[in-house]
């Protein structure tokens, strides 16, 4: 864009001091920008042609500067210079040469290309580069769409699997998918991959960062990309370079649909949100909106050294949680991708930073409190990434009532269990019953625990049973990034092999995690492509890997259609029995089965006795039963009728050698049915039916499960 001579124009109307952002009506738009430190706010309109023309808002209101322009509308792109006090000493740094992004823009045009006239030269003063044609813009959108009969889906958190994915990667390299739609929201709205989500089963799709977000120098300049997002900088905007029809405001539209087709294939949308720090990173980062704003506002500083970022994300800064504007802006924030663009909940990253007013993570902390009582955010889902990099960050089992979390314990205990570990049984055993340790205390049941194996943040599920050690030498930083190491699988050969036995191994060791995961109480959630094997070739850390190691393959050949067809009789499976997906924790009550009295769960020995607390302590069990007992679920159906379901057996073994099961007495069932075992290719068991009190053998690292009808139905 060719920068022509600025124009300044005459004072707008006065306006509205409320709300805040661009709100354009019939005949023109209001403007409205929250600092407390500015002395004055020039509106700049940017014209097509690229002229600049600069309105002076000369009314403010409780620190909200503002202004009515009549005969601006929808597509007009815009940004503010705030006049006010530079003095970093003071965490000041407002200089009106910086064009600057309104944080309510609900679309942005363009993206930095970090030019040195956005960042400052502190402590020299502040720079007098002109950052115009160098940074993004706000676009005035038309709120305007039609919804037609769009209904969420509404699904009960006990009934939820969740898959989260990647715009882009999820659908970049998808045969079936136009070619000018790949990688945006158009795309993932697809039939194509709409078909594939239905027909896999899960009902929520956790779209990782959708909100505006900045590539940055450091990254660009390794010829890499911020492709993961969590890099925000307009929290009411979608991405633009997600978009299909353009940057204007269309890429609002395009999301809309994209959630209207969702919904109507029965699939909820959840965005992975990033309210604990913005893109501008330290002192040293770019200043782009917020800090050139009103920094000492937005931003937590250090206590007594206000030139710097108090940080407790590892970007460089963290939002000051108790300044009102704040709470204002990501309340106001979520209001509006609720009402306006219809999604159905949230994941939070680092979300122990959002409890941090003054310096510990507070459960009761404002935050928290205005969630509770909003009663537009209280009633969708809300996930949270229960930790952040400060001290005492790590709060798993500690967020309020309405909370689910992703359950770190339960990530790590499972990983231990299938790898062989001792000493992993216990904690196993909490984590596939729905960690009542962890969340029973304050009243919470298990849909507080979002169960995950692998996530964006990792190896892939493939990548996790086939590498020893990460192999991140792609992200250009020595391969000292990510986690340091998987520790051993003794899969025998690390990354590629064509070794049938390895092959075998690392696939059932696939088939272990998914059957866990799928049979676990809580709520599931699947890393997208782990359904198909995808590989990132060993690189736990694909952050900035915006290319076919991060993108699904979806050339699929006989173990992937495998493995997909294995993951979808799973889902299939726990969404038909109600026992496998309890909206209650096992609490030992009992029902009458063959005249007997069985509780509602039994841990069991290979030998089919009762696990004692001595076999809990062994360090060597790696082999347990679990009777899952569906005639004592203990809940009632929408009409109060009880729910009774069939009964389980889970057969586990983590050892390297088969493991001889005897089956239970009569008193839990005369005849079995086995539906699942891993160690067979498919995951379909040889034979059907076993009698009660019999043996069968459980391959070395594999489970089996097993079911009778329910006696009590109807």
């Amino acid at each position: 864009m060719t920068r022509r001579k600025n124009r300044t124009g005459a004072p707008a109307w006065s306006g509205r001091p409320c709300p805040l952002g661009a709100t354009p009506d019939a005949e023109g738009t209001n403007f409205a920008l929250f600092s407390e430190v500015a002395e004055g706010v020039d509106l700049v309109l940017v014209d097509d042609d690229g002229r600049y023309r600069t309105v002076p808002l000369t009314e403010v209101d409780g620190f909200v500067w503002h202004g009515y322009l009549p005969g601006v509308g929808p597509g007009q792109r815009y940004g503010y210079r705030v006049h006010g006090p530079w003095d970093p000493s003071a965490g000041h740094r407002c200089n009106p040469a910086k064009l600057l992004l309104d944080p309510y823009a609900t679309a942005v045009d363009g993206q930095i290309d970090n030019h040195a006239s956005l960042h400052e030269r502190d402590p020299h003063g502040p720079d007098p580069r002109d950052s115009a044609g160098h940074t993004m813009l706000g676009v005035v959108t038309d709120p305007a769409f039609d919804w037609g009969d769009d209904t969420r889906p509404g699904r009960r958190y006990a009934d939820t699997v969740i898959y989260e994915a990647h715009v882009k990667g999820l659908t970049r390299t998808h045969p079936e998918v136009p070619p000018e739609l790949r990688g945006t929201y158009a795309g993932l709205a697809h039939p194509a991959v709409v078909e594939h989500l239905t027909s896999l089963g899960v009902t929520a799709v956790e779209l990782m960062p959708v909100h505006q977000f900045v590539q940055d120098g450091v990254l660009q300049g390794r010829g890499l990309a911020n492709y993961w997002g969590y890099n925000t900088i307009g929290f009411f905007a979608p991405h633009n370079a997600y978009a299909a029809a353009g940057s204007r405001g269309q890429q609002v539209t395009e999301f809309k649909e994209m959630v209207k087709t969702l919904h109507a294939a029965g699939l909820e949308v959840i965005l992975d949100v990033v309210y604990n720090h913005t893109a501008e990173g330290n002192e040293k980062g770019p200043t782009l909106s917020f800090r050139g704003i009103d920094n000492s506002s937005y931003y937590r500083l250090v206590d007594g050294d206000w030139r710097h970022y108090y940080d407790t994300t590892g970007t460089g800064n963290s939002l000051l949680m108790r300044h009102p504007y704040v709470l204002q802006l990501i309340m106001d924030s979520l209001r509006y991708w609720v009402t306006e663009m219809h999604v159905d909940g949230f994941r939070f990253d680092l979300a122990a930073t959002l409890a941090r007013q003054f310096h510990e993570v507070d459960r009761l902390s404002a935050f928290f409190d205005l969630i509770q009582q909003d009663p537009v955010i209280s009633r969708v889902k809300l996930i949270a990434e229960p930790w952040d990099l400060g001290e005492g960050g790590y709060q798993v089992g500690n967020f309020p009532q309405l909370w689910s979390e992703w359950n770190g314990e339960y990530r790590d205990a499972v990983r231990d269990f299938w790898r062989g570990e001792d000493h992993t049984l216990g904690a196993f055993a909490s984590r596939l019953t729905g960690s009542a340790d962890l969340y029973a205390h304050s009243r919470r049941r298990p849909r507080a625990s979002v169960n995950f194996v692998t996530a964006h943040d990792g190896f892939t599920l493939r990548d996790l049973v086939s590498y020893n050690d990460k192999h991140n030498e792609a992200n250009g930083e020595h391969n000292r990034d990510g986690e340091s190491t998987n520790r051993s699988w003794n899969c025998g050969v690390e990354g590629p092999t064509r070794d049938p036995a390895v092959l075998e191994l690392r696939a059932r060791q696939q088939r272990n995690f998914l059957a866990t995961l799928l049979l676990s109480q809580g709520i599931p959630m699947l890393s997208h492509g782990d359904e198909l094997g995808r590989t990132q070739r060993g690189n736990n850390n694909a952050y900035c890997q915006d290319n076919e190691i991060s993108w699904i393959d979806w050339r699929l050949g006989d173990e992937q259609r495998d493995l997909l067809d294995f993951t979808r009789r799973l889902i299939a499976l726990r969404a038909a029995h109600p026992v496998l997906r309890r909206r209650r924790f096992f609490l030992g009550e009992t029902v009458r089965h063959a005249g007997q009295p069985l509780p509602d769960l039994v841990w069991l020995l290979p030998t089919a006795e009762e696990m004692t607390d001595d076999d809990w302590q062994r360090a060597d069990a790696h082999s347990v039963g679990v009777f899952l007992n569906g005639d004592a679920i203990a809940e009632r159906d929408e009409r109060g009728g009880r729910v009774v379901d069939d009964s389980f057996l889970l057969l586990f073994n983590s050892h390297w050698e088969p493991v001889g099961f005897r089956l239970p007495p009569k008193t839990y069932g005369e005849r079995w049915t086995a539906l699942i075992d891993t160690a067979d290719p498919e995951g379909t068991p040889d034979e059907s039916e076993y009698k009660a009190a019999t043996r069968l053998t459980v391959g070395a690292r594999s489970l089996m499960v097993l079911s009778r009808p329910s006696r009590t139905a109807g």
